[in-house]
């Protein structure tokens, strides 16, 4: 059994989810160290949701996602944008794209096999 901390968890998530990113043509995402804290924030939550959520399917940790974004003021938007707090991925999670969900479900795997 792993005893890596929470935000260990959350960096190797961070590192996953940025690497599936620029698979799939997304450049954007920063290495951990260099991302912003609202986004490492978002990763150690989640992070944290999946340890407390055991078994939860990957839909209720989107949907956990998307209701602590709401609360911080973020909205729907075509394209993410942390300024104006808007990102194409608050939405159900069975209408995000195929890309978004394989996302999602790598990042509960990795927490499953860390913790």
């Amino acid at each position: 059994m792993s005893h890596l901390k929470v935000e260990e968890i959350a960096q190797f998530c961070h590192q996953v989810n940025k690497l599936w990113c620029e698979k799939n043509g997304d450049l954007s995402q920063k290495d951990w160290d260099r991302a912003e804290k609202w986004q490492r924030e978002s990763i150690v939550a989640g992070v944290q949701f999946a340890l407390d959520n055991p078994g939860a399917p990957v839909h209720a940790q989107h949907d956990a996602w998307c209701i602590s974004k709401t609360k911080e003021g973020w909205r729907y938007g075509e394209k993410k944008d942390s300024e104006l707090k808007t990102h194409p991925c608050l939405i159900p999670f069975e209408q995000l794209p195929e890309t978004q969900q394989i996302k999602d479900k790598l990042f509960q795997a990795v927490v499953n096999a860390l913790k």
